[in-house]
């Protein structure tokens, strides 16, 4: 059974989100806040699976909430779900270490399927995101070549088939390699990077230039 904790300040909002969920048989709401150090304090208490979090909240906003929580509570993971879909927003919740941004305007069904996929460990971009983001990399100059010289030859591959947004299977058959090997990888590659999850190590190999644009597949980090 998955556990979630839904925080946005809007009652209505907050209600209906949390009995989409509640209506799926492998999912169970344990507890709503109303504001960013509410859904701090609830988690701390309840260790939710899977919080979705609104960023626009009074006092503790849902960025700096999503950074307490992956600090605080590294079992939890942490989705935002919003009606804005600005770079900042984008940006500050992945730094803050959200393993999914999704807008409110999603089909509930696509809401499902996010908490599942990051309550098995994986992570999620809503795909005019994604977009968005690939754009905003397209349209700047390349940054420095660094923070990925660490990585070994094959690490530096296998990162570039991540930000490419191919699972651990597709990558593997590019690259000839088992899907465990890949899954091995890549805990390594974040490791190394200091970085969370998938969706933090390919803004990583964005803003080094590692991958551009162009050569990105695919419909996002999955």
């Amino acid at each position: 059974m998955i556990t979630i904790l839904v925080a946005d300040d809007q009652a209505v909002v907050r209600a209906g989100i949390a009995a989409v969920l509640d209506a799926e048989r492998d999912m169970t709401v344990v507890g709503q806040a109303a504001d960013g150090q509410a859904a701090v304090e609830s988690t701390l208490r309840s260790r939710p699976d899977v919080v979705l979090m609104d960023v626009r909240m009074p006092g503790l906003d849902g960025l700096r909430a999503t950074a307490r929580i992956t600090a605080e509570v590294p079992g939890t993971r942490v989705v935002v779900l919003t009606t804005f879909g600005l770079d900042d927003y984008v940006f500050g919740a992945l730094r803050a270490g959200a393993a999914g941004f999704l807008l409110k305007d999603a089909e509930p069904e696509r809401v499902i399927d996010a908490v599942r996929v990051v309550a098995a460990g994986d992570a999620m971009l809503d795909p005019g995101i994604t977009r968005r983001l690939i754009d905003r990399f397209a349209q700047e100059p390349p940054p420095y070549d660094g923070g990925t010289g660490v990585l070994t030859p094959r690490e530096t591959e296998v990162l570039k088939q991540v930000a490419t947004g191919l699972s651990n299977a597709e990558i593997g058959a590019v690259l000839g390699i088992s899907p465990a090997t890949v899954k091995d990888h890549i805990a390594v590659i974040l490791g190394k990077l200091g970085v969370r999850n998938r969706l933090q190590a390919t803004i990583v190999a964005y803003e080094t230039g590692l991958v551009r644009p162009a050569a990105r597949r695919g419909s996002g980090p999955s």
